[in-house]
């Protein structure tokens, strides 16, 4: 190692690639800047991952009667998590290698009774998902994505936005000449979440017996193309996400900036890893795209619930390898990934980050020995000793990485699914993708990074 790298390591990764590995990270960033724009929720994550899964040899857990090392499952919860497994030749209760990233991101949802009209507009009432400057989601255009279950158990899928004939939709806002007592407000209180109504029409129906006339119109609307009543809105799931295409930045196209890389970089970064091993590893493999962690992990989509033990023990009995106490056993002898994005230095905003404990773009993964906030407050933190072992993986393989802390001490914080695994006995460090503009409408992430969270992430797996 050179002298500039010892200690920090903060030489830019672009350094460090030869010509095949220029063209192996340019394939990779286009297969994932298709995965951006074709996977704007969890379900149609869930969707786009089985499929590429199946293509690659998994099959469903549920349709195995057995297994043995080397095969390939998945299992799906609710079509909102995805778990992918590879069978290693070591048992079960020796531990295995996981990663764990998750696939909901901040975003702008539909009340149940969402639709009203007011002054000869049709609005949606909405509810924000997540941490989200309010601000950020005016003016901007969004897609319409999600399902909706009627009552006698058909699934309406709704997509629209996406298609270059949609329609979109806009939050609006007060023009500057109006808004005196608007911008004398803090940034946080300048626009409400009750103030976070969607705009969906403005023709009034030619029904004469109509009161509402425009909300009626857009009822009309619906029922004819989706064959829906307002009161199915009660049982959907509705989302309002940026109608931006990912893109390329930057005159030298280095960056990747696109909606929802928080955290559907790691995401697809883990599953790309675990469904690209071509040996048998030795200890079993498994990768979890999981749901609500934007929210705290809760709910029977989360990773508070029990998804992970009900899939790895209806691995242990088709492996025949149940046994007393298997699931204490078996995290006190795992090694995990919590892939999860860090908060990227932006020299804009330097003021709240230290620069010798932050991530950089352009310079390879990040490892955060904790997260939490101010006194480490909600970290589980990893022990010297993981660290070393994740260190030497990445080392002897070539895959650039860094350290950092989720900005100064008391600026903030923040936190990952990596404790509720810890607190399950395993070994658990957060080593994800630096990204500016974090939960942001568009965020910002390198392409040298995004490969090597994939590289990395296999290396990790196949060890």
């Amino acid at each position: 190692m050179k002298k500039d790298e010892l200690l920090l390591n903060r030489k830019s990764g672009w350094d460090t690639l030869n010509k095949k590995e220029m063209k192996t990270l340019d394939g990779y960033t286009n297969e994932y800047i298709d995965f951006l724009n074709e996977c704007k929720t969890e379900r149609e994550c869930v969707k786009y991952v089985e499929k590429l899964a199946k293509k690659q040899g998994f099959k469903e857990l549920d349709k195995c009667k057995t297994l043995k090392p080397g095969d390939k499952v998945y299992y799906i919860n609710r079509d909102k998590n995805i778990l992918l497994a590879v069978i290693g030749n070591e048992q079960l209760e020796k531990g295995i290698n996981l990663i764990g990233s998750h696939i909901d991101s901040p975003r702008i949802d539909l009340k149940p009774n969402p639709l009203y009209e007011s002054e000869g507009f049709a609005l949606f009432k909405t509810h924000y998902y997540g941490g989200i400057k309010k601000y950020q989601w005016v003016t901007i255009p969004l897609e319409i994505r999600g399902v909706i279950i009627k009552t006698n158990g058909e699934k309406v899928e709704i997509s629209i936005g996406k298609d270059k004939d949609d329609p979109i939709f806009v939050i609006t806002d007060l023009l500057p000449h109006l808004a005196r007592r608007q911008m004398e407000k803090k940034l946080s209180e300048g626009i409400e979440g009750e103030d976070l109504n969607i705009l969906v029409g403005n023709i009034p129906s030619e029904d004469k017996e109509a009161n509402e006339k425009v909300k009626y119109n857009i009822l009309k609307i619906l029922n004819e193309k989706y064959g829906i009543t307002e009161a199915d809105f009660i049982s959907s799931e509705l989302e309002l996400v940026p109608n931006f295409e990912a893109k390329l930045v930057g005159f030298d196209k280095s960056m990747i900036a696109g909606y929802g890389q928080d955290d559907r970089v790691c995401s697809f970064a883990s599953a790309k890893a675990i469904m690209d091993l071509t040996e048998i590893p030795n200890k079993t493999c498994v990768a979890m795209l999981m749901d609500k962690e934007e929210i705290g992990s809760m709910g029977n989509t989360g990773m508070c619930s029990n998804t992970l033990d009900f899939m790895l023990m209806e691995m242990a009995v088709k492996l025949k390898q149940e046994s007393y106490n298997l699931l204490n056993k078996l995290y006190i002898n795992t090694k995990m990934l919590s892939s999860d994005v860090d908060a990227a230095f932006d020299p804009t905003f330097a003021g709240v980050s230290d620069p010798k404990n932050s991530s950089f773009i352009g310079k390879g993964i990040c490892l955060l020995k904790y997260t939490g906030a101010r006194g480490k407050s909600g970290s589980s933190e990893a022990c010297a000793e993981y660290v070393a072992y994740v260190r030497k993986i990445f080392e002897d393989n070539n895959v650039r990485y860094q350290s950092g802390e989720l900005g100064k001490v008391d600026e903030g914080g923040g936190g990952t699914i990596a404790y509720i695994v810890a607190d399950k006995g395993a070994d658990v460090i957060d080593c994800g993708v630096p990204v500016l503009s974090m939960h942001s409408p568009y965020e910002v992430t390198s392409k040298h990074d995004c490969y090597m969270a994939y590289k990395g992430y296999k290396e990790f797996l196949k060890k």
